[in-house]
């Protein structure tokens, strides 16, 4: 499921490279650097090098240090478009997590375009006896030491997993993993009880009758799910969406960021992504730079309010 995710994230960005674009950009290969995240991300990327039309694009995995060496990268690269950034949530997570860092994420990496949004999902082990977010609360409070997963410090999961903490006065045991696949393994199997994942990895789990979904963490329900409730409409004000999106370095040209915005908008406009990307149970993230930068900035201010008050630390 997560590979198929992947891929359509992927295939967005290699119509920056289609015939649509102007003779004069792209006239040499792209890259884009990728941070952490499922291996499939290079794997896809290299699959479709080959199919690509015009110039070709070339995925840069950075993982090291939850994203940061991969932003680091794109803000001291040349301004000219060639080099882009998968930016994501952890971006945002990582201005305040990381306390010394050598460039600033709102001013050195200029926002092009949103790709997509969707929501994480609240998960159990079957073994944990409730079937809501209420129960679930009432339930951990009687019985002190449930251990929640994620894949690691930073993450869209552990983040969805500490504002929760921190909206219901919760006090799970967190488990951070190197990674998600690790951490849904050991939901499966028991050894963690409850884990914040992003939709598509659980889905088919879910469908299943493997894991027990008690809520999405978006406003709005998932169409993939839609008689599954969301955290806030038992938590007010809680809301939690994992999303990606385009960066070039600052001071790139103007013109080259809005034909990237362009083409990017075009793409996730097509019907027939729109019906692949509501299966997975994610959106189109259509927009223009101005509106992105304000995603970033304002999910930048809200992680930034929880990694201070819950003392959140880099692995």
């Amino acid at each position: 499921m997560i590979d198929r995710l992947v891929g359509v994230v992927l295939s967005l960005l290699a119509l920056l490279a289609g015939p649509s674009y102007a003779q004069d950009y792209p006239n040499r290969p792209i890259r884009v650097v990728v941070g952490p995240g499922p291996d499939i991300v290079a794997r896809v990327f290299g699959a479709k090098m080959g199919e690509l039309l015009g110039q070709p694009i070339v995925v840069e995995p950075r993982p090291g240090a939850g994203g940061v060496i991969a932003a680091q990268t794109v803000a001291a690269a040349a301004p000219d478009g060639y080099t882009l950034l998968l930016v994501s949530v952890a971006n945002t997570v990582n201005a305040t997590l990381y306390e010394r860092l050598n460039f600033d994420f709102i001013r050195d990496i200029a926002p092009v375009a949103g790709l997509i949004r969707g929501p994480l999902v609240m998960v159990l082990n079957p073994s944990v006896p409730t079937n809501t977010v209420p129960e679930f609360i009432a339930y951990a409070k009687a019985n002190p030491g449930i251990n929640i997963a994620s894949a690691g410090n930073g993450t869209p999961g552990h983040m969805a997993s500490e504002l929760f903490q921190l909206s219901t006065g919760l006090d799970l045991a967190d488990v951070p993993y190197r990674g998600g696949a690790r951490a849904l393994l050991d939901l499966l199997s028991g050894h963690v009880q409850v884990m914040f994942d992003n939709l598509p990895t659980s889905l088919e789990y879910i469908r299943a009758g493997k894991l027990r979904p008690l809520a999405v963490t978006t406003a709005a329900r998932s169409d993939a799910l839609p008689d599954l409730p969301t955290v806030s409409e038992f938590v007010p004000g809680y809301e939690v969406s994992s999303w990606f999106g385009i960066g070039v370095p600052r001071n790139a040209p103007p013109e080259v960021v809005d034909k990237l915005n362009t083409e990017i908008n075009a793409g996730l406009a097509d019907p027939k992504l729109k019906a692949q990307l509501m299966d997975l149970g994610t959106t189109a993230l259509l927009g223009s730079p101005a509106d992105f930068r304000k995603l970033i900035v304002e999910e930048t201010q809200k992680w930034g309010e929880v990694v201070r008050a819950a003392k959140i630390k880099p692995e």
